[in-house]
């Protein structure tokens, strides 16, 4: 029981160290918005659906190195690599591109549908970083945001669903910010 005891402490020490050095993951969430600002551009235009899906699905090409800039700006520790949690954090994010295969069926199957599933593809991905970051904020967004994409994505089109991520993402980026301004606090004392 000991050794049990022993693991949670070290997983738990993980954990805090995680958040606090990644900063919650912050830096990629802040570069979510500048994606979903592309697609909305993308899905305000005049283009064909099926070239507008195309393009959404380019992109997230740039999320890493976006993610890596950010993370300078804002002093993140990108790689974290001390800390063996961070290669669980890794494997939490490349578990969304097997998602990413329904939204490229939905691609061609149901076109105006593709930004709707994409959005609850990723809200869903964000489900285990609650855990990872010990963070309310994800365990909350990533239901909220399966959920309200599907809800206003099933009645309106892309760009006003993309319009919404953005929001919701300015938002997420908010209540993470206040987390980790407790972590400082917390981390003062």
């Amino acid at each position: 029981m000991k050794n049990r005891e022993k693991w949670f402490e070290v997983v738990q020490e993980l954990r805090v160290d995680s958040a606090r050095k990644q900063k919650r993951g912050l830096h990629f969430i802040i570069t979510s918005v500048f994606i979903w600002v592309a697609i909305f551009v993308i899905h305000s235009t005049n283009m064909p659906i099926l070239t507008k899906n195309f393009f959404t699905l380019c992109c997230s090409a740039p999320l890493m190195p976006l993610a890596l800039l950010v993370s300078k700006i804002i002093k993140v520790d990108f790689q974290n690599k001390g800390n063996p949690l961070t290669n669980l954090g890794i494997i939490f994010s490349v578990n969304q591109m097997l998602y990413i295969l329904i939204a490229m069926w939905i691609y061609a199957g149901v076109p105006d549908k593709m930004v709707m599933v994409y959005g609850m593809i990723f809200g869903a991905h964000l489900l285990p970083y609650g855990w990872l970051y010990q963070s309310k904020t994800y365990y909350i967004f990533a239901v909220m945001i399966s959920i309200v994409v599907l809800g206003v994505g099933i009645y309106y089109p892309a760009n006003v669903v993309a319009g919404l991520m953005i929001a919701i993402e300015v938002v997420f980026c908010i209540c993470l910010i206040l987390e980790v301004q407790k972590d400082k606090e917390k981390g003062a004392r």
